[in-house]
């Protein structure tokens, strides 16, 4: 009598079809995940319109000045933060 052995694939395949088949049988789950998703559109597209100005654009008229401005910016913070380490006081 002959065995037959068959090998099972690796498991992130098995993990990936267990999820695929799983989304395929949805039927109310596809309508939350397309709420969601026009949810998360609203989030960051729309509302980064109204609250979140591009201040380096409307401050600034060159690339030049931007990146001057983001470089003191950043090492604004690391400079207070030596000059505190050292004890000087600001």
């Amino acid at each position: 009598m002959e065995q037959i052995i068959v090998k099972q694939p690796s498991l992130p395949i098995r993990i990936y079809r267990f999820y695929l088949d799983g989304f395929r049988q949805m039927t109310l789950g596809k309508t939350l995940w397309k709420i969601i998703f026009i949810k998360l559109l609203i989030m960051f597209g729309v509302l980064k319109l109204f609250f979140f100005p591009d201040f380096l654009a409307t401050n600034f008229t060159t690339d030049k000045d931007r990146a001057d401005y983001v470089i003191d910016q950043i090492t604004q913070s690391v400079q207070v933060t030596n000059t505190l380490e050292k004890g000087d006081q600001l």
